[in-house]
């Protein structure tokens, strides 16, 4: 089911579809056709609707949570809505003014990710994401400890001041005076860099037999290399804000999935990567409940878009998370009006 379908429904049940869909975000309980036959424009019985609404049920676009009960859309109905039917609505003057307040030009620009996932989530009433960019560190000091045999730790030290331990494999029997040898080499020789850089440099100096050092500590030098330069793309930094905003206005029957997506949050690797598949969008991307495995049970949405640095290219990701029942006409305007504002920021 594509939004192609959206054309070929008659204009009663695309007109019934809608009213469903758009009182169902608003009021997050089912909709009776009683409800609907009050809609301004339709002008049909109740039991004309309620047929239509059997259609779209039959159609997987609508569900009754139970016997007699209204309908909801399904996470396929939402889908069908969004991509084909949703009249989004541009932020407003006063939702522009709270997000551009806290993108300012001063301090780190880790500061104002923080403050505008903030404001961010406040308005949406959701939890906000941003996806940091990724900033390898540059090399200030590098050390290496044996550990026990076979194991031992790296351990950088960068210019910021930032220390960081990594366990890694040793060449079983290296000297002590050999560990010592590669941090010092790592350090005078690579220092300044950074550590994609550094690699770079230490393979063309290995191809050139360019390297002043016995073969067991160029050995771990290059494993300390990898091991640091790879980590940043395994360790996506994410900030996450307003996560109390998922508690309310929650009642009983939803406690359970808010838990769970708590939970999805609480592991925040999951859902950096997720928010990574933004990252090729030209505007806000959405996903909704179980297209994607991570939301199988907690049934959450996430509306992500990209931003971009000075240079056109996409350096993080900002967004919001929440449950299916978003409204997504006023949000995804507002997540890709802070995604431009961030842009602005980094140009």
């Amino acid at each position: 089911m594509t939004a192609t379908a959206i054309t070929e429904m008659n204009d009663r049940t695309r007109d019934i579809f809608r009213v469903v869909v758009e009182s169902y975000l608003d009021s997050g309980a089912p909709v009776g056709s009683r409800t609907i036959s009050k809609a301004p424009g339709l002008e049909l019985s109740p039991a004309s609707i309620r047929n239509v609404m059997q259609d779209l049920e039959e159609l997987g676009l609508l569900a009754a949570p139970h016997t007699s009960a209204g309908r909801m859309p399904t996470e396929l109905g939402l889908r069908l809505f969004v991509d084909g039917m949703m009249q989004a609505a541009e932020p407003s003057q006063q939702e522009r003014e709270a997000i551009e307040s806290q993108i300012v030009d001063q301090g780190p620009v880790e500061d104002a990710l923080r403050a505008t996932t903030s404001v961010l989530s406040g308005l949406s009433s959701c939890a906000g994401l941003v996806l940091v960019p990724k900033r390898e560190p540059l090399l200030k000091q590098f050390n290496f400890v044996k550990l026990s045999e076979g194991q031992g730790l790296a351990i950088l030290v960068s210019q910021d001041g930032t220390v960081e331990n990594r366990v890694l494999d040793l060449p079983i029997g290296i000297s002590e005076s050999a560990l010592i040898e590669a941090g010092n080499y790592l350090t005078a020789r690579y220092g300044g860099q950074s550590l994609s850089q550094a690699l770079v440099q230490l393979d063309r100096e290995i191809s050139a037999g360019e390297l002043a050092i016995d073969k067991a500590s160029e050995n771990l030098v290059k494993a300390g290399l990898v091991t640091w330069s790879r980590d940043p793309a395994d360790r996506p930094v994410l900030i996450v804000r307003g996560q109390a905003n998922l508690l309310e206005d929650s009642n009983i029957n939803d406690l359970d999935r808010v838990r769970g997506l708590l939970d999805e949050l609480e592991g925040k690797q999951e859902i950096a990567r997720l928010l990574d598949n933004a990252r090729d969008a030209e505007a806000a991307k959405i996903f909704i409940g179980a297209e994607n495995k991570l939301f199988s049970l907690s049934g959450s949405s996430v509306i992500a878009a990209p931003y971009r640095d000075g240079e056109g290219q996409v350096v993080g990701v900002v967004g919001v998370i929440g449950p299916t029942r978003l409204n997504y006409a006023r949000i995804v305007p507002m997540v890709d009006f802070t995604a431009q504002s961030l842009s602005r920021l980094l140009k």
